[in-house]
């Protein structure tokens, strides 16, 4: 590849300074001095604009395990910050005590916020994010326990979710690992959502175990992803299909996939897909291909597809930003701005401009981070907004939730800070 131009190098270096600054003395320090409770231990997660601490209903297991996995990865990432892996080690401590079910085996869905036991349900996108910090806790840290619990889960995925007959993993189980109710309880159905977390989580298992095993999985589900759950003439994702994966109408599934905003109906016309999800696709690709040594050039011309078609359809040249979703044919649909998706597309527009340097790509990733830096950042607090308008006007002020916390705005800050210095040549 050739080095970037003096202009461009200047452009990097302004990025890499402005992701760093924010990296440093926002998001870090936000969780750094937040994120623990001390009354019953595990992590509060519910905050507002000005960073006040707001009432848990209940613990969820992906948003207890995001947080593990932060302090975890920053002790590989950060190792100059103080304190992160005592956080991780309270974390950890938390749910091998309250949420691995000593019965049946897996993670709980919920525990009340001092612990109790709450719904028992065996999810698979919590069960995935549950690998992905017990593997990374262990990395981070150096406790195997981590690595353990997180082999255990996947042998328990794999005997009791895998569809042997077509492929793909069963997501929503009852406590016994027997299926939910087909429908809003979502024993029908697979999605894309959770396979793409179970690609992030297989890689970091295997990067912990070096198992063959878990490799040959995580390339499963790389090509159940790229076979079955991608529009490969459009470039976009898909959202929902029956377990022969033939896509179906979207719905709300209670747990995990838009239950809160639309209840037990659609959440959305069939054909739409998520700009974030394509981008944070490409770079979790990546990463896996990295980290099991597999030859990505077969997969590039699909993911430049998936960047593409969201350089095209998702980015607001207008206004800035990305918006949430849009149509399969084309065209966006659902002219917010999120947190999570911004987050993931600017991994992924700057992954896409390290791998392919076409300069379109690098303008995507600074229209997007413009954006975030005027509207979606507190900058008395160092944390993001969850949900703005297409203009940036704040729909939902909160900055932590069930579902947010540092694992899409903080890795997105470690990803790029990582991507703008292998681009300007540094360590």
């Amino acid at each position: 590849m050739n080095k970037p131009s003096k202009k461009t190098n200047q452009r990097l270096h302004r990025l890499e300074g402005e992701i760093t600054q924010h990296l440093t003395h926002g998001l870090i320090p936000f969780w750094h001095t937040r994120a623990r409770d001390a009354k019953h231990g595990g992590y509060l997660t519910h905050f507002d604009e000005q960073g006040r601490a707001k009432p848990l209903r209940a613990k969820y297991v992906n948003t207890q395990a995001r947080l593990v996995w932060w302090f975890s990865s920053l002790c590989r990432l950060q190792p100059e910050v103080r304190g992160s892996k005592a956080l991780a080690r309270g974390g950890a401590e938390f749910l091998f005590r309250h949420f691995w079910d000593p019965q049946d085996g897996g993670w709980y869905w919920t525990v009340k916020p001092d612990g109790s036991r709450d719904d028992m349900g065996k999810i698979v996108y919590g069960q995935s994010f549950a690998i992905y910090a017990m593997a990374e806790y262990t990395l981070g840290t150096g406790d195997r326990r981590g690595v353990e619990h997180a082999s255990r889960t996947f042998d328990l995925l794999q005997k009791f979710c895998a569809d042997t007959r077509y492929g793909g993993y069963y997501e929503n189980l009852c406590r016994d690992w027997t299926p939910e109710e087909p429908g809003f309880s979502g024993g029908d159905r697979k999605g894309l959502d959770t396979h793409m977390h179970l690609l992030e989580s297989f890689t970091t298992l295997y990067e912990a175990s070096g198992a063959p095993l878990h490799r040959r999985k995580l390339m499963e589900v790389v090509d159940v992803i790229c076979d079955h759950m991608i529009d490969t003439r459009r470039g976009c994702g898909l959202n929902q299909f029956n377990p022969a994966w033939k896509p179906i109408p979207a719905i709300a599934v209670k747990r995990t996939w838009n239950a809160e905003r639309f209840g037990e109906r659609p959440a959305q016309p069939t054909e739409t897909t998520s700009y974030g999800h394509n981008l944070e696709l490409v770079w979790l690709m990546n990463r896996a291909f990295q980290i099991a040594g597999a030859d990505p050039k077969p997969y590039r011309p699909l993911l430049r597809k998936l960047v593409d078609n969201a350089l095209k359809h998702g980015v607001d040249w207008k206004f800035g930003g990305i918006y949430r979703d849009g149509l399969r044919t084309g065209g966006a649909l659902v002219k917010e701005k999120e947190f999570w998706q911004h987050s993931e597309a600017l991994v992924g527009f700057l992954d896409a401009y390290e791998v392919f340097r076409d300069p379109c790509y690098l303008d995507a990733f600074e229209c997007l981070w413009e954006f975030i830096q005027k509207y979606m950042i507190v900058r008395e607090i160092g944390e993001w907004r969850v949900l703005l308008d297409r203009q940036g006007k704040p729909l939902d002020t909160n900055v932590g939730n069930d579902w947010k916390v540092s694992y899409h705005t903080g890795r997105a800050m470690c990803e790029c800070q990582q991507r703008l210095r292998r681009l300007l040549g540094r360590p």
